[in-house]
């Protein structure tokens, strides 16, 4: 439950039009409620960070993730699941009949309001093509969480007049997720062409020796530029988190 369906809630009760009864059953669950013995969904989340609790869907099962799904969407107007695998999707497809698949971030959602004003100010962008996958997982949960979203994509160092082409256009975002693979090298030049908050992604795509993404963390651990934070080895969905609430905070300041 969010705040705005506590607050039409509690509208309703003053309004004579639920009972106190009516409104104590609803809020019975709001710190956790019990499911089926394997789950505690936490359906305070959304009034404490502003999102719903999200299912990591990796090592779930499918009937775990269906109805994990159904009872945070009875409560909530946006549901997103990460880590769900096309063979995992073919499964709970016909269960979850209005929930959304993108299969290269294997990210699955319901958004029951995609219409909603957005935020502007959040830019992904990637070294290569290899790294998309990892990038939208960013950019889609950014935007389920209210925030649009700038994709600029194969901009790696390799090619430098390629990024320094949409640079007029990168800096007008409020935070900039960078994704890179091998080296880890774009988030720190990233850092030095622009004044907004660097949320670095490093990506287990390259050669051997890049030791399925350690070497592009430490790079990006031991960059030279200031303003850059970073997440884990592949966690789209961390940065995609992080920038919607730096993103909300601008916007905050803003107003």
């Amino acid at each position: 439950m969010n705040q705005d369906a506590l607050r039409a809630l509690l509208e309703d009760l003053q309004q004579g039009e639920r009972t106190v009864d009516q409104v104590l059953s609803e809020l019975s669950t709001l710190p956790y409620e019990a499911v089926e013995g394997f789950a505690h969904l936490d359906h305070h989340r959304s009034l404490r960070t502003g999102f719903p609790e999200v299912v990591f869907a990796q090592g779930k099962t499918p009937d775990q993730v269906v109805a994990i799904l159904t009872r945070l969407r009875e409560r909530s107007r946006q549901v997103l699941a990460t880590r769900v695998s096309a063979e995992m999707y073919a499964q709970v497809q016909g269960r979850l009949p209005d929930a959304i698949y993108h299969p290269s971030a294997r990210i699955l959602y319901v958004d029951d309001d995609p219409g909603r004003a957005k935020l502007a100010g959040v830019s992904v962008l990637t070294a290569g093509t290899s790294d998309i996958p990892i990038a939208e997982e960013a950019a889609l949960t950014a935007e389920l969480m209210g925030h649009q979203v700038d994709r600029i994509f194969d901009v790696g160092v390799a090619g430098l007049h390629r990024l320094l082409d949409r640079l007029p256009q990168i800096r007008k975002a409020n935070v900039v997720v960078v994704v890179a693979g091998m080296e880890g090298a774009l988030p720190s030049v990233v850092g030095g062409l622009v004044s907004v908050p660097i949320i670095a992604v490093p990506t287990s795509i390259g050669y051997g020796a890049s030791f399925q993404g350690l070497a592009a963390l430490l790079g990006m651990l031991n960059s030279c530029a200031t303003g850059v934070a970073v997440v884990n080895i592949d966690n789209g969905f961390g940065a995609g988190s992080l920038a919607a609430r730096i993103n909300r905070l601008a916007h905050r300041e803003e107003a």
